[in-house]
């Protein structure tokens, strides 16, 4: 294995955006908000076509996320989402990496992603620590998850096409 230290770097740094939209994105429903930090996972996920990758930035965002939730116990089901959806995301890029238009994988990918990765943190936390103000799956699902695929379908392909243009001008030529 070569480590590409360019490569790595750049990684990083989409994730540490991440994290900071998610940290200062607003609430939308009972204090949560969408996570924007899925939008830079997807992001290097489809700028990057190894698994090691993919599993190695799942689980640095869910441990990023983890410390920045604003959801009653949502640390762990942050990581066990973000190991989750990473595996999900990659195993449905496999097919169409090469069939598909860039713009149409990245919204693809980021509206089942989303979906993907709210059901699993949903479904964690009912049963490791419970929903709070006993709010049932489904309402959260509508209330937090479908508003949030919305706003990250969006906003995922603009800034994929952002950090797109940025690497090709950059000439870095990691990718």
């Amino acid at each position: 294995m070569k480590l590409n230290v360019k490569k790595l770097i750049i990684n990083s740094l989409l994730l540490a955006v991440g994290l900071i939209l998610h940290e200062i994105t607003p609430p939308i429903i009972m204090g949560m908000k969408p996570d924007l930090a899925l939008i830079m996972l997807f992001i290097v996920i489809l700028i990057n076509d190894d698994y090691q990758t993919a599993l190695t930035s799942g689980i640095v965002c869910g441990i990023l996320t983890a410390l920045t939730t604003g959801f009653p116990n949502g640390q762990v089901p942050n990581i066990i989402d973000k190991i989750v959806t990473s595996h999900a995301v990659y195993l449905m890029l496999l097919p169409i990496r090469n069939k598909l238009n860039s713009q149409v994988k990245a919204v693809v990918i980021t509206i089942i992603g989303t979906i993907i990765s709210g059901s699993v943190f949903l479904g964690s936390a009912a049963i490791l620590a419970g929903l709070p103000g006993g709010a049932s799956f489904k309402a959260l699902f509508i209330g937090v998850v479908l508003p949030a695929t919305l706003i990250n379908a969006i906003g995922g392909v603009i800034l994929y096409n952002i950090i797109n243009i940025s690497l090709k001008r950059s000439n870095s030529k990691v990718y």
